[in-house]
């Protein structure tokens, strides 16, 4: 059980790294740009989740706006939208809008404006998810996770090991 853990704790170094090297240079070079409200993408996201900004229904695109993994990682997120705050998602989102337009969101996304800059307020706290059996190996997972996330880096080692011990 100890090498699992080792091995856990080596992939979530190494993925906290990555990370780190991949967001940098987005970190460093970019400013607030004009874009939508957060009460325009809060409608986007009522339309596109119900809201619900963790939402992960396993259809292909997550989070409050509805990301595709491909269009999340190619305009600066990093590991998946449901984990990621909802002031990240609106980020990301403002990089799909400045790229894509608001045909990005083709039937949700047409009460976006580019004439405002986002008043990104604290998200609400999340009502914590329900209880379930400990499992060492997954409690020890979302150890490395919340210290990485602690440190400003986004990891999901926690899922991947929790598939793995559930199947």
């Amino acid at each position: 059980m100890s090498t699992v853990i080792t091995t856990i704790k080596r992939t979530a170094t190494f993925a906290a790294a990555a990370s780190a090297i991949a967001v940098a240079p987005l970190a460093l070079g970019s400013g607030t740009a004009s874009a939508a409200s957060v009460a325009q993408w809060d409608a986007v996201a009522q339309c596109e989740s119900g809201g619900n900004w963790a939402i992960n229904t396993g259809n292909g695109y997550s989070g409050g706006l509805q990301f595709s993994p491909s269009t999340w990682s190619s305009n600066g997120g990093s590991g998946s939208a449901h984990n990621a705050s909802k002031e990240e998602q609106i980020r990301v989102a403002e990089n799909v809008l400045a790229s894509q337009g608001k045909g990005a969101w083709p039937t949700c996304g047409t009460g976006l404006t580019t004439d405002s800059k986002p008043d990104l307020a604290p998200a609400p706290e999340v009502a914590p998810a329900p209880a379930r059996p400990a499992d060492p190996i997954v409690l020890a997972a979302e150890q490395v996770d919340q210290a990485a996330k602690q440190n400003g880096i986004d990891v999901d080692v926690s899922s991947a090991i929790e598939s793995v011990v559930r199947n």
